[in-house]
């Protein structure tokens, strides 16, 4: 329906949407010859493409406008359609004053969100702070210089990276340290930790937790916090506490506990474990599998510790002054060897003893010449011990392999009943078989001359070995890992507890959990929904997963903070700085909330 004779061409509210735009085209195509568009705030209303002023709707009749023009524009009233048509395309194009701020506020974002990301990749490599002024932000100025041919001032400008403003790890590791911790007030972990003396001896405690996470197993450091005075047990459960009633974390949330078995840890009266288990008197305490091995291997016999100090000595005396050690060298690559130098051991180090064996042994003829005219006797007495030698490198190569199987961010205590029963089996069976004589496990030994007193010396070095797992890991070979845990679809339903056979025949005759246990058992535990069905069945099943079996991760910790406390950060306070945190976490920080309490503020 038409508007009437005379109406306002732009009353919209009297016509249809479709004759609206109708109207809007035709004024468009009409009315452009008189030099007006529709006001970019309103379209209904007519504006001036030249002094840019609007109109009332009742100022839409060629008339009026063609008499502003005239009047008010002299020199464009006989200007063509064209022209117009020009001074339209520019006003479109030229940017407006909203759009101004809102760009130059975005790229201001957009500068500051770049600074934290550039931050975040420095805290992840452990660099100091000053590298992002020393070395970042030119390396993007040649790039931007070199390769994109543009002038890098404003770009650099908005991107904050001083060394003040790098100060930002600090919060996006608080960030991380509030998400992690709101998220264990409700849920349970297990815990692993342990303290250490750093080089300015300052004694620091770092805790790492494990929990279940959208179907997953996570694993995040928990805190790093700095004892003041002792390292005794009251002070260490001190120090946690004190920790979690801040972040308002229960303690009756803890499932277990892994320690290094050290008396400040694992005293009867005074250890950290009493004071805890006076709080939580059901949680699982569990000695460091790592270290309990440690201890298994340095069981050796008289003879066979005099045989290893022998290799420790030659080392020490070639590797001990630097000139020897490049004399060696040289020799080493005269006699084509695979290596040219041996490697030092260190007893807190795990693998060291195994690695270093295995180079002395390869290069074993190597040190016999090089000894010859240096030290007769040392050289004598490791020619005697050659048998010795050849059986501890086989030897600890083994342990090596156990070793590393016990490491791992996925190591639980079923896997590790599994590595330390598998050991000890093969235990009885290398006995068995240098018994008789047979050395198809010990290629070392294999190739040296060696006689019935050696091979009883063996012998009964792993029988004692033997004796000495099942002693140390009792708990572990003693533990008892169901069957339907790990296959809940083939066991037999009476080998669970009375208490459990209903929830194992539901969980049984659940197709649609079923199909995830082609994935494996732990995928399958960890869905959503086994908490809320069986719960009986998930009280045993959480521990056996979550538990951690060693310390691992807090010495690997240990290891990156020596990594981050370098001679010229030697008075960083790793404890109070985010920088451990980020280094170590495998969580994201939430930068979009970060960027909401800030301002972009250009680099200085």
């Amino acid at each position: 329906m038409l508007p009437p004779l005379g109406a306002p061409m732009f009353l919209v509210s009297v016509i249809t949407m479709s004759e609206a735009e109708k109207k809007c085209k035709q004024h468009i195509v009409d009315y452009l010859k008189y030099g007006f568009i529709p006001s970019p705030s309103n379209n209904a209303l007519p504006m001036c493409i030249i002094c840019q002023k609007v109109f009332s709707n009742e100022a839409m009749k060629p008339s009026r406008l063609q008499e502003h023009l005239t009047k008010i524009h002299p020199d464009k009233k006989n200007k063509d359609l064209h022209y117009f048509q020009g001074l339209k395309e520019k006003f479109v194009k030229q940017p407006k004053l909203e759009t101004i701020f809102s760009t130059a506020s975005k790229q201001g974002n957009d500068g500051l969100r770049a600074s934290y990301n550039i931050a975040l990749l420095i805290a992840k490599s452990g660099k100091p702070h000053t590298i992002g002024e020393e070395l970042i932000i030119p390396a993007i100025k040649e790039v931007l210089q070199t390769v994109l041919h543009k002038s890098p001032t404003d770009i650099v400008k908005k991107i904050p990276l001083s060394n003040d403003t790098v100060q930002r790890i600090d919060e996006m590791a608080e960030n991380i340290e509030n998400s992690l911790c709101n998220y264990l007030k409700t849920s349970q972990f297990s815990m692993q930790l342990d303290e250490s003396t750093l080089p300015g001896n300052e004694a620091l405690l770092l805790a790492y937790v494990r929990f279940i996470r959208d179907q997953q197993i996570c694993q995040e450091l928990l805190f790093a916090q700095t004892l003041e005075t002792d390292t005794k047990g009251a002070s260490l459960f001190c120090v946690m506490k004190d920790f979690f009633e801040e972040k308002e974390i229960p303690l009756n949330n803890i499932l277990s506990v892994a320690t290094d078995g050290a008396p400040a840890m694992v005293g009867c009266y005074n250890g950290f474990m009493a004071h805890l288990k006076e709080e939580v008197p059901n949680i699982l305490a569990i000695h460091c599998v790592i270290h309990r091995q440690h201890l298994v291997v340095k069981n050796l016999s008289e003879r066979l510790h005099s045989s290893l100090h022998l290799v420790i000595r030659a080392v020490n005396k070639i590797r001990g002054k630097s000139l020897q050690d490049r004399i060696f060298g040289q020799l080493c690559m005269e006699n084509d060897e695979d290596y040219n130098r041996l490697l030092l051991h260190a007893e807190v180090c795990w693998l060291s003893k195994g690695a270093s064996l295995s180079c002395f042994s390869t290069l074993f003829n190597s040190v016999l010449e090089f000894l010859e005219d240096k030290d007769a006797t040392l050289r004598a007495d490791l020619i005697k011990s050659k048998p010795d030698i050849a059986y501890l490198t086989d030897l600890f190569n083994k342990l090596s392999e156990m070793n590393l199987q016990l490491q791992g961010d996925d190591l639980n205590l079923i896997k590790t009943k599994n590595v330390i029963s598998a050991l000890v089996g093969k235990l009885q069976i290398h006995k068995r078989n240098l018994g008789r004589g047979e050395f198809i496990h010990f290629p070392n030994l294999s190739t040296v001359e060696k006689n019935d007193e050696d091979l009883l010396e063996y012998c009964q070095h792993l029988e004692t070995l033997e004796l000495d797992f099942k002693k140390r890991f009792q708990d572990i070979l003693k533990m008892d890992v169901p069957d339907w845990l790990l296959d809940p679809f083939s066991c037999e339903i009476s080998e669970a507890s009375p208490n459990l056979e209903e929830e194992l025949i539901e969980l049984r005759t659940n197709e649609e959990l079923k199909f995830k246990f082609k994935s494996g058992y732990q995928q399958f535990w960890l869905q959503k929904q086994i908490p809320e069905l069986y719960p009986g069945l998930w009280t045993i099943v959480q521990k056996l997963l979550i538990a951690f079996p060693s310390s691992y991760l807090v010495e690997r910790g240990f290891s990156a903070v020596t990594t981050l406390i370098t001679k010229k950060r030697n008075r960083l306070q790793i404890a109070n700085c985010g920088d451990l945190r980020m280094l170590l976490t495998n969580m994201e920080p939430n930068i979009d909330k970060l960027l909401e309490s800030h301002q972009a503020h250009p680099s200085h």
